[in-house]
C-alpha cells in the first residue's frame, strides 16, 4: 500500500511511486526515440535501463523522502510517463522533471503532472526554488516550463553530454 502522502492526485492523473509491474509501459516510453533525443544523448533507454530507473526512483525515495513519481490517468489506470522531484548527486539543485508518453503528448499532461508536482514539494520541502533541466533545444519541454511560469536561468554547458538550460520555478506567495 501506498503511503497517501506519496500519491498526488490532479484532475485527470495521479502521481505515485514506480511499481515494478510498471516495467513494460515504462520501457516503452522509454524507448521513444524523441525522448531518447533529450534524456539518453540520442540512444534509446533499454528495457533493462528501465527497470533501473524504477530501482533508481525506488532507492531515490529510501534516501531523499520524496522521488520522481510514475504518472497515470486517473480513469483507466495507464502509465503515461513519469514527473516528480528528483536531486541525484550531480545535479545543481532540486528539480521537477517529466516525460510524457509519446502516444499523449500534447494533451497537457505534462503541465497538470508538473503543476501537482512542482505544488506537493513548496508544501513539503523546505525550498524556494525549484529547477527543471531541459536540453537546449527541447522546445516541447521548455514551452511546460514557461506554461508554468518558470523562469530561464542560465545554460549548464555540459551537463551529462549536453548543454542544459536550467529553468526556475519560484515559490508562490
Amino acid at each position: 500500500m501506498v503511503p497517501r502522502a506519496l500519491e498526488i492526485e490532479t484532475p485527470r492523473l495521479r502521481l505515485r511511486p514506480f511499481r515494478e509491474s510498471d516495467l513494460d509501459d515504462l520501457a516503452r516510453i522509454n524507448s521513444d526515440a524523441e525522448a531518447s533525443r533529450w534524456l539518453n544523448n540520442g540512444k534509446p533507454f533499454t528495457r533493462d535501463d528501465s527497470w533501473r530507473h524504477i530501482a533508481i526512483y525506488t532507492g531515490h525515495l529510501q534516501m531523499r523522502g520524496y522521488t520522481m513519481l510514475a504518472i497515470e490517468d486517473r480513469k483507466t489506470g495507464q502509465l503515461l510517463g513519469r514527473c516528480g522531484p528528483w536531486f541525484p548527486e550531480g545535479w545543481p539543485m532540486l528539480e521537477v522533471g517529466w516525460l510524457v508518453d509519446p502516444n499523449r503528448r500534447r494533451e497537457g499532461i505534462a503541465t497538470e503532472a508538473a503543476l501537482g508536482a512542482l505544488d506537493r514539494a513548496f508544501e513539503n520541502l523546505e525550498v524556494t526554488e525549484i529547477c527543471s533541466l531541459i536540453r537546449r533545444d527541447n522546445l516541447p519541454s521548455a514551452g511546460v516550463a514557461k506554461k508554468l511560469g518558470a523562469r530561464f536561468d542560465r545554460v549548464l554547458e555540459d551537463f551529462f553530454g549536453g548543454p542544459t538550460d536550467i529553468w526556475i520555478h519560484t515559490r508562490p506567495e
